[in-house]
Parts: C-alpha cells; structure tokens; sequence
C-alpha cells in the first residue's frame, strides 16, 4: 500500500518517535511511505501572534535533528509553518493524522488521499490547546488507533463501534535490556527531566526531597531532551544528560534501583516501560500505561497524581528493601515487558489500517 503520515513538525520527542518507527516497519513490511510535516516555527513574538490567529509561520534558520533522520523514510517538509493541505501530499491508499491539529488537515483531503486514521498517543485536551477543537477531532469519524486501554475510554465513554484500535507502544529488546543485577551501592534512583507542565517535574523535586529526608546520600540521574530553563537554578544534587544516546539511556535505566514517574497525566510513558526492559522497579503515578502495568509488590508501586507523601513512601520502602525483595521486584519488571516488542506492534499497526479492495494480505498490491 501506499501510505501518507501527516505529522506535527519533526523533532526528538517519544511522538516522533513513535512515528519514525511505525514508518521504518511499514516500510519494512513493502508498503510505500512517506511523512509529510511542516517546518519548525522560528520562535518569537510575530510567530505566536500567527500561531493564535491560524497564519503560516516563517520556518527556523535551524530545522535541528528528528528521529527520522538517516532512517531512509521518504519526507516532505514544508517550507513553513503551516497547515498540510492536500497539495503537500500524494495520493495513496492510507493516510494517518497523528495529532489534533493533523486530524483537521486529513479530514479536509479527498479520497484520493487514502482511507483516514488517525494514530491517537495522548488525549490532547489541555489548557494551552483550543479544547472544544481537539474534542472535536475524536468524533470525526476516523478510523482510530491509540497506544493505550485508557485512552479508549478517555477519547470515547463506552464505545462498542469497533473503530478504535488499542496498539500499546513497545520497547527493543535489543537496546533496552540488563543481564540480572544487585542494588546499587549507593541508593540511585532515574527520573525524565521535562519542563512540559503535565510531566510533573515540580511534583518529582518535591517527592525527592522527601526522600532525601530518609536517604540523605541518595544518588539521582535524570535525562532530557532541551537545556533546562525553568527549573535551571533547581537541579543541585541531580545528573542530568541532556539528548543521551539509547546507549546511554539503557545505561542510566540499568543503574538505578528505582524509576520514578511523577506525571499527572500521559498518553503511554515509553521510559517506565524501557526502565522496566533494563530490570528496574517503576513507582508512578496512576497515568498512561504504568496504570495498566505496574503492580505493588510486582514490578513497583503507583500512587495518586500529586501526592507527594505517597510517591516518596514507595520510593523509600523500594530503596530501603533487603537484596532479595529487591531482586524480586527488579525480576518482575523484566517479567511485565518479556513480551514486547516492537516488530509485532507494528504488525499490530499495519493490520489495523483500511485495506484497500485488491490488497493482498499484507496490504500489498
């Protein structure tokens, strides 16, 4: 088949991500593909004033880096920041909106476009976005794919249609793993730096200086993806990295004795479950997929989102445990993500694509 992703501006967030590797697969598969995006908006005040009112942004002189790059996916960046129209993208058999403001873009294309999807990682009803237009976007009839249960029911209450797909995000295996191992020497607990409100980074400060309290040599290290601002000043006592290799990645998962997760909310947590793949013990808060996966005494512990005390009581009880329950812990989060994967997610994603009439069984045509 040939498929059209009409994605947000590229960049290295876990959405792109996301997006990279379903392009990578399906065309591994022997579909055609191609992801069509707009530029990146350079930053200032004339850009924010078009932004607010629907107009085209001039690009950034630095387009940076995306996940897609070097992965041999054919793209279309536009030459500013602006809405895809049927004009930016071939006529295909699929084409899949992969965040709100997309679903508009694919809901205004003819048919000859391809059938629509739209590929759903957050329930996108925030503050700082226009809510009653997101909303709007999950009742257009689409053809759905979402990366989490939760979601289902967030998007639509109760929906027996058929037309919602889950398909939960996966890890590799190969990058994310860690033969069995003791606690660390000194207590060391992993943590994602974001300033994105909803992250809870506030939240994560709080919940650490309660443990610091209880473990006063406690070791932390983070990593994240831009040079902090906000909480610049905040940071004493905390190794951050910022845009780390996967190598790397593994290497802080696979070096902490617990990964704390303080979002208050989250369309998936792709790190909690890579921590888990690396054998470390998750505590989280009840978002995104650590809700349907984490289990006390299992893989970890969840608490209620912004409640400090709690988070810090299941951190300190894991970072206090003896060897053994530990090494329990630590074995059941290997345990919860033996079976993922990301080729069989992606198979997952292909077979819920609309397949046109002389497709065969892999979409081929």
């Amino acid at each position: 088949m040939k498929i059209t992703f009409v994605s947000p501006p590229l960049n290295m967030t876990g959405g792109s991500r996301v997006i990279a590797i379903y392009a990578k697969y399906l065309q591994k598969f022997g579909h055609e593909v191609m992801v069509v995006s707009p530029a990146r908006a350079a930053q200032g005040r004339l850009s924010g004033l078009l932004w607010r009112l629907g107009l085209p942004q001039p690009a950034a002189r630095d387009q940076g880096t995306s996940h897609l790059d070097g992965q041999g996916i054919a793209q279309r960046v536009l030459k500013t920041c602006r809405a895809v129209t049927a004009r930016d993208v071939p006529d295909a058999d699929v084409i899949i909106a992969t965040w709100w403001a997309t679903a508009e873009w694919v809901a205004a294309m003819p048919p000859s476009k391809g059938s629509q999807v739209y590929f759903v990682q957050h329930h996108e009803v925030f503050d700082y976005l226009p809510k009653a237009r997101v909303a709007a976007t999950y009742r257009m009839g689409m053809k759905m794919i979402v990366v989490a249960k939760w979601l289902v029911e967030a998007i639509a209450p109760g929906d027996t249609s058929g037309t919602i797909t889950v398909v939960p995000n996966a890890i590799d295996r190969s990058v994310f793993c860690a033969p069995e191992r003791a606690k660390q020497p000194r207590p060391t607990i992993g943590t994602l730096f974001s300033e994105t409100e909803f992250k809870g980074f506030d939240i994560t400060l709080r919940v650490l200086a309660e443990v610091r309290k209880s473990i006063p040599d406690l070791r932390v290290v983070s990593f994240g993806q831009s040079q902090p601002k906000k909480y610049r000043d905040q940071l004493a006592g905390i190794e951050l990295a910022i845009d780390p290799s996967q190598t790397d990645l593994r290497d802080t998962y696979a070096h902490c004795d617990v990964w704390l997760s303080c979002s208050r909310t989250e369309g998936f947590n792709l790190t909690a479950m890579e921590a888990m793949g690396c054998r470390t013990p998750v505590v989280s808060t009840r978002t995104g997929w650590p809700e349907e996966a984490v289990r006390s005494g299992v893989n970890g512990a969840l608490a209620e989102v912004d409640d400090v005390a709690a988070l810090a009581r299941e951190v300190v009880t894991i970072l206090q445990m003896a060897p053994a329950p530990w090494k329990q812990l630590s074995d059941g989060a290997l345990a919860t993500v033996a079976d993922s994967g990301w080729e069989a997610s992606a198979r997952m994603f292909e077979a819920a694509l609309p397949r046109p009439a002389a497709a065969g069984p892999h979409g081929k045509r």
